[in-house]
């Protein structure tokens, strides 16, 4: 049995006093590759005051997310959320978790998110009203209306666009002070008299108050009609308990956040990819004539939707939503051979493993057909894990799975696209992997 080693790993240079920030990079993610090659698959840094153990190795994730996942709590970075998410799933820990995913679980099952694909494609189809042939826009942008539309209607039955606008600009103000070292400041600083800390206030309350009153009239009305939050409201633990309007709300917004946010962001990157490389383009559009026959798509046509499903798999390859899983030891233990103490974190990276050469043949290469039944059995288990791994993966995998692949469908029916020339498409590292200055394109009627 290898012997435990007690010192830590090999890696950066620390600069006295913050040690290593990678976080306040110019480019963080290409500081995370470089320190990768450079030190392997286990190194250590100091951002700040956190020491902080980098893991680039499947069997890592299988270690901290599967084998070990009660040895680790939620990182600074989510802890520090908690203030506006509440102890939704994202943020929640031990047996109120438990709890609550066992509560939750049965609302994502098959049998009732198939119901939501026809409402999916209804508002894709609707909002490509808005748009016309030879239009610039940015993509980005309308998928994260997009989906926020949908995402409102299936978990709130709420149509009124005024009431979903004010959402989205919540939203948007809450992940985009999440950029860069802010990621780790302590909550505290939310108190700042300062015009950003006053927006980021004024947008939390507005989800507090918008998420409440619906939950209000909903338990004072009764009215009980399928969506998301009516199935919560109705849900019951083994002892016949439900949710308290506190974790309901906790919940919703982190729905909020989680349901669009992430589908926005592999339907924009998909887009971009599928119109840089034509043949993966040509493939698309042949699928589609072949399946859908210019119809709408529907929940029966997934298992045929192949090559759709592949290329949202591969866009989230090479620009996964959620870019990094961060831990923090709960107690002592053991992870590649080193010994962690309480209150040590680590830190796992999709964006470097997914891209790791070791586990995907031309790594950078966008190429669907990598996730041909064929070719996907040579990628090592836990080499790709866009939605987590272990007890605590993304509970809405499945739903939003389904929405990206239905909207790529419908949305490519109509439109062909072609990147701005010399518009900058630049990854950032936020609470989410988001493009820095937007996916500007030239839409082409089919």
């Amino acid at each position: 049995m290898p012997k435990t080693l007690t010192h830590r790993p090999p890696g950066p240079k620390p600069h006295f006093p913050i040690g290593n920030f990678p976080l306040a990079h110019a480019n963080p993610l290409a500081t995370f590759e470089q320190w990768t090659h450079e030190f392997g698959d286990i190194f250590y840094y100091r951002a700040g005051w956190l020491p902080v153990y980098f893991l680039n190795h499947p069997d890592f994730v299988e270690e901290v997310l599967v084998n070990q996942y009660q040895n680790f709590g939620k990182d600074r970075v989510v802890r520090n959320t908690r203030w506006i998410f509440g102890d939704g799933l994202l943020t929640n820990e031990g047996q109120p978790w438990l709890r609550q995913r066992r509560i939750i679980q049965p609302a994502f099952h098959r049998q009732h998110i198939s119901g939501y694909a026809d409402t999916m494609t209804a508002y894709g189809t609707e909002f490509m009203q808005a748009w016309n042939d030879g239009d610039t826009r940015d993509i980005h942008q309308d998928m994260m209306r997009l989906t926020l539309k949908v995402v409102a209607k299936l978990l709130f039955d709420l149509e009124v666009d005024e009431e979903s606008e004010k959402i989205a600009h919540s939203l948007n103000t809450l992940i985009g002070q999440g950029a860069g070292g802010r990621m780790i400041f302590p909550p505290f600083l939310r108190y700042l008299p300062v015009p950003a800390m006053k927006q980021v206030r004024r947008a939390a309350r507005q989800l507090d108050t918008i998420a409440y009153r619906i939950i209000g009239e909903r338990r004072a009305n009764g009215h009980m009609n399928g969506d998301l939050l009516s199935l919560l409201m109705q849900a019951r633990d083994e002892d016949g308990s439900g949710m308290t309007d506190q974790q309901l709300r906790d919940e919703a917004v982190t729905f909020l956040l989680a349901g669009h946010e992430t589908t926005a962001l592999s339907l924009s990157w998909a887009l971009y990819l599928v119109s840089m490389h034509a043949e993966a383009e040509q493939k698309l559009h042949e699928e589609l004539r072949q399946v859908l026959g210019g119809r709408v798509p529907n929940f029966s046509d997934m298992p045929r939707l192949r090559y759709s499903e592949r290329i949202i798999k591969e866009a989230i390859r090479l620009y996964p939503p959620g870019w990094a899983v961060a831990r923090t030891a709960l107690r002592n233990c053991e992870v590649g051979g080193y010994q962690l103490r309480r209150g040590d974190n680590v830190v796992i990276s999709q964006w470097c493993m997914h891209r790791d050469a070791r586990f995907f043949v031309d790594p950078l290469k966008f190429d669907p057909d990598r996730w041909s039944p064929e070719r996907a059995q040579s990628v090592p288990k836990y080499a790709y894990f866009p939605f987590g791994a272990g007890p605590r993966g993304c509970v809405g995998q499945s739903f939003a799975t389904m929405e990206a692949i239905l909207l790529l469908a419908t949305i490519s029916q109509q439109f062909r696209f072609s990147v701005v020339p010399d518009h900058p498409v630049v990854p950032m590292p936020s609470v989410t992997l988001r493009p820095k200055h937007g996916i500007r394109m030239v839409l082409h009627r089919r």
